[in-house]
């Protein structure tokens, strides 16, 4: 039986990681190893110089082993399949994040981070994203058609496949891009604004971004801009 590594950077409870996991437990066993808060933007960094704890965790979702991570989603990756998972999983699943990981936010995604080290450590590597809101109805409908396609998916190492999905209604879909490059941009274009200059001289920053829809085209970012469901794959070194 096909064995099923799923992570994510927006912590165990996170509502998008229990339906990727109901969805993910009619290819094979499953098992969830999450961190056990928030880790968003963590990229693919790893704990070294302090230990890691692994807690079993009551999932929502009958059948899965649950384990929550002290550490970052690419700790979960490397302690949860050298470790503690008994076998090696044939596939590392991470996400849904909430929130697109395209463009040039991959580089701090630790969704994408995770998805990585899965692909470092051997393993097929997908990484699934959705739109910052509240409407599931296009991930509902294409999730478990696009886990059929791909989860056995040929990739080279240090490459994963990166799938995102807009927030919109199902008749405002458009359908799927499937191979479409990463773009160069990104959603926001950043600087930081002072908010407060202490007595001692520390000045405070903010992150103060401008929201930008121009993508190129045939990429990620303009794919979910225009409202399709985005498929591609990424390499480690873009």
């Amino acid at each position: 039986m096909r064995k099923i590594l799923i992570t994510n950077d927006d912590g165990i409870d996170a509502e998008g990681i229990v339906r990727l996991a109901e969805a993910a437990k009619e290819f094979g066993e499953v098992w969830v190893i999450a961190p056990e808060r928030q880790r968003s933007a963590a990229s693919h960094s790893i704990t070294l110089r302090k230990p890691v704890e692994m807690k079993a965790y009551d999932f929502p979702v009958e059948g899965v082993k649950a384990y929550t991570c002290s550490g970052t989603p690419a700790d979960c990756v490397r302690v949860g399949s050298l470790s503690l998972m008994p076998e090696k999983p044939d596939v590392v699943l991470s996400g849904i994040n909430y929130g697109y990981n395209v463009a040039s936010d991959i580089q701090y995604s630790a969704t994408c981070g995770a998805a990585f080290e899965a692909s470092f450590q051997g393993y097929i590597a997908i990484s699934l994203s959705e739109d910052a809101v509240e409407c599931h109805e296009v991930t509902d409908k294409y999730l478990k058609d696009l886990l059929t396609e791909y989860i056995d998916v040929k990739l080279e190492r240090n490459q994963i496949l990166n799938i995102n999905f807009p927030g919109v209604k199902v008749e405002d879909c458009k359908g799927i891009r499937r191979n479409v490059g990463t773009s160069e941009d990104s959603f926001f274009h950043d600087g930081y604004k002072l908010i407060e200059e202490k007595e001692d001289g520390t000045l405070v920053y903010f992150v103060n971004g401008i929201y930008n829809e121009e993508a190129e085209p045939d990429t990620d970012f303009r794919a979910v801009v225009e409202k399709y469901v985005s498929v591609g794959v990424v390499n480690n070194i873009r």
